[in-house]
């Protein structure tokens, strides 16, 4: 990169010259750099306009009895728990920040709200989507969990006193807060040998799960819930979303608990509140049990949108008191005693030793922990399966020595050899670093293997296999007799992105006697949903872990390979590879990356201008995906939004399921719905879903650009932005250009501040430890 920096032309002829990213002084007016971003309420981190679409409804008495108008979020610092890119964190006082803590939750939260929550106006009709296969393939899965873990433990009676474990474990809470010795006692018992193949086989399994849907509730339902509604003065457009979320007696349960709305995602604590006052009377305190057994889940549940699987019980504590909760610790040993949620006794580190008689001190650091089920049979689910697939032995034959001294590089030949003796393997490394799992991938089919490689997003990888489309069965080899994998190699490349649920399906299905190499770069963006599956599997040491030693190529490759280590260097681009782009306000960033993406990049590399992708850190703002988008449409394919907003030929983004962002074309609309392209595949977005799963695509966040690369890509950064930069929000935006990077750059030292200083938030999660005991317990079982 050049020293001198130059500006960009007026007329924008070219991109500007490169500079380095931290040189560049957009000379902002005090009051502008003074300016805290407001929290956006789809989590972008960027201010957004007052009245603009946020997903919520307005229902009265928001500032009532029930807690404070602000919404504390659940804090990213739980407890120990890192991002898929640092280190493990240090254990510590922690304690759940108020709202200017952390206004913007995570972009995550942002693209899987743009799926989880339609507009609170819109009817909530289920239709068949591509995500119904996805959920009814880890139907089964659930279910089996479900079953053992019923098998392990009976349940708490609702209303019931605790005793035995679950008193031991409520015990061992008041414990820690007093700052008293725990009695070392766990919610499950010590963990078993990894399973091993039974000698009989299992009973066989569907082969395919069927995608159904759920069914719609009933008129008579949504009439029932309309008149509840009705009475609590809540906009009764809510109640076909409250009749599906809550089932046939959603009236009923609303009556009896007026804070079940908390079910529906664009509903906010204090909304249900007002609702419940309304319905109840001025009795409907904050501390009324019923409320209180609802807002511990709803906080669990706001965690998981933030990568959380589970809580520290003293954080959630402090988020209770927070919304108004006049005793949290009794709350929570309701919620408990009730089983809506569970908790989980944790160690820290080895027990602290022995005493003077030589008995062993049961005292030894501990954290409790509160999760929501489905979280935590998935990670268990998840460690068992992984520890099972760990635990297979192989031969390495000659065969396969042969095919790593034909590998490409030493990284892909290290690959193999690993993979040739064991069941589970890591690998890691940048963009360059894919080719690796592709030269396992084909070595594996020469020597009679059967293989999959499954990537994030389509195109991902060698093979169009997608690992939504895999669990499906929509994708890949289909499934054996037993409903397991017809494989006996998966290679998952973008391994981050797997959230506990997704990775938990996906693990089970791989049969015994398989290998499975979980690939992808540590430093990219984690997953949209709950868990940080990859750093847990990297963190917990109980399986080979290969390092590419490939660099990515070139200055994109310097620079990006450099922030990764928390350095944002000055490199040559002598080419103009790197164009930075200073810019003074919000307006005018919109306007260069317009003229970037239609005329400078086309015109400077030959790279037309679908090709050219816009990324910024959030949706809402005066320089978002939404303001951008507007922009971008007006200039390449403007049109009156004839389609429900969109036009023929507008590049959008899909969204069927959570975590899920896939690039497409707009090329029709009936009453259907609306007709995409998708890389040659035609679908149709019912039209009750457009408005919830289809943004304008020419802009998109970087959780959404994971997995993605495009020839040229240009990175916004208005200066109400700063405060949403980190380290791996930076190192996964600039790692999506293959030939040229520009950046909008209006965000002043808040950028080398990210990359050398903001490391990725913490996720607060139980699988590194569930590994490490599974491993031990192994190595003590005896022969």
């Amino acid at each position: 990169m050049s020293t001198d920096r130059q500006a960009e032309p007026a007329a924008a002829e070219e991109p500007a010259a490169e500079a380095s990213p931290a040189d560049a002084d957009q000379n902002r007016p005090d009051e502008a750099r003074a300016a805290e971003p407001e929290a956006e309420p789809d989590g972008s981190g960027t201010a957004e306009p007052a009245g603009a679409e946020d997903g919520t409804v307005a229902l009265h008495g928001e500032d009532g009895d029930g807690g404070p108008g602000a919404e504390p979020p659940v804090s990213g610092r739980g407890g120990v728990g890192e991002g898929p890119a640092g280190p493990e964190a240090e254990a510590g006082p922690e304690t759940a920040p108020a709202a200017a803590d952390d206004p913007a939750g995570s972009e995550a939260e942002a693209d899987a709200a743009q799926s989880a929550e339609p507009a609170a106006e819109a009817q909530a009709a289920p239709a068949l989507s591509e995500a119904q296969a996805e959920l009814a393939a880890q139907k089964i899965e659930r279910e089996r969990i479900a079953r053992r873990k019923a098998e392990r433990e009976a349940p708490v009676e609702a209303g019931a006193k605790l005793s035995g474990k679950a008193a031991d474990l409520l015990a061992a809470v008041r414990a820690v807060e007093s700052g008293a010795k725990p009695s070392a006692v766990y919610f499950d018992e010590a963990p078993a040998a990894p399973r091993r193949p039974a000698p009989a086989p299992a009973a066989p399994r569907p082969a395919t799960p069927a995608a159904v849907a759920a069914p719609a509730p009933s008129a008579d339902t949504v009439e029932g819930v309309r008149a509840v509604l009705a009475r609590g003065g809540a906009p009764e457009a809510l109640a076909a979303p409250a009749a599906a979320a809550l089932g046939e007696d959603a009236a009923g349960q609303l009556t009896e608990n007026p804070w079940r709305l908390l079910s529906l995602a664009a509903v906010r604590p204090a909304q249900a509140d007002g609702f419940a006052r309304a319905l109840l009377g001025p009795g409907a305190g904050p501390g009324d049990e019923r409320r209180t057994t609802v807002l511990v889940g709803w906080l669990l549940a706001r965690a998981g949108l933030k990568g959380h699987t589970a809580l520290e019980a003293p954080v959630l504590e402090k988020a209770l008191a927070q919304y108004g909760v006049p005793d949290p610790a009794e709350a929570l040993e309701q919620a408990i005693a009730e089983g809506s949620v569970l908790v989980f006794h944790e160690p820290l580190g080895p027990p602290a030793g022995e005493d003077a008689e030589g008995a062993e001190d049961a005292a030894q650091p501990v954290r409790l922990l509160v999760g929501l089920e489905g979280a935590a049979m998935a990670e268990e689910s998840l460690a068992d399966g992984l520890a099972r697939l760990a635990a297979g032995a192989f031969d390495a034959p000659g065969d396969w020595e042969r095919a790593a001294g034909s590998a490409p590089s030493p990284s892909a030949a290290e690959l193999i050899r690993a993979v040739a003796g064991h069941g589970l393997v890591t690998h890691t490394g940048g963009e360059a670093a894919r080719a690796e799992p592709a030269a396992l991938a084909a070595a594996a089919r020469e020597l009679g293997l059967r293989v999959c490689v499954a990537a994030h997003a389509p195109g991902g990888g060698p093979d169009p296999v997608t690992v939504t489309g895999l669990l499906s069965g929509a994708e890949g080899p289909g499934r054996d007799a037993d409903g397991q994998f017809a494989l006996d190699l998966l290679v998952v490349l973008d391994a981050p992105q797997l959230d506990v649920e997704t990775a938990a399906a996906l693990v089970e299905s791989v049969p015994d006697g398989a290998r499975l190499v979980l690939s992808g770069d540590p430093g990219v963006l984690g997953s949209a949903g709950a868990g940080r599956v990859f750093a847990d599997v990297l963190a917990a040491r109980t399986c080979p872990q290969l390092v590419s030693r490939t660099p990515d190529p070139g200055p994109l490759g310097e620079l990006v390979s450099g922030i990764g280590i928390g350095e944002l260097n000055q490199v040559d681009a002598p080419g103009k590879e790197i164009v930075i782009v200073p810019v003074k306000d919000a307006g005018e960033a919109v306007h260069r990356a317009v003229q970037l993406v239609a005329e400078s990049v086309p015109r400077a590399f030959g790279i037309p201008a679908e090709s050219v992708q816009v990324i910024t850190p959030g949706h809402g703002g005066s320089a978002g995906t939404r303001a951008l988008n507007a922009a971008l449409k007006e200039r390449l394919n403007p049109g009156p939004g004839r389609f429900g907003g969109f036009d023929a030929g507008d590049r959008v983004v899909h969204v069927p399921s959570a975590g899920r962002a896939l690039a497409a074309r707009v090329v029709s609309a009936d009453a259907e719905g609306l007709h995409l392209d998708r890389a040659g595949a035609r679908i149709v977005v019912p039209k009750e879903l457009v408005e919830s799963q289809v943004r304008h695509g020419w802009a998109v966040t970087a959780h959404q650009a994971v997995g993605t690369r495009w020839p040229a890509v240009v990175v916004v950064l208005p200066g109400d932005a700063a405060q949403a930069l980190s380290r791996d929000w930076v190192y996964t935006a600039f790692g999506r250009g293959e030939r040229h990077l520009s950046v909008v750059h209006g965000v002043d030292q808040a950028l080398p501040h990210a990359v050398a200083e903001v490391p990725a938030k913490p996720r607060t999660t139980r699988l590194t430890g569930l590994l490490t005991a599974l491993a031990t317990a192994g190595t003590q079982q005896p022969e």
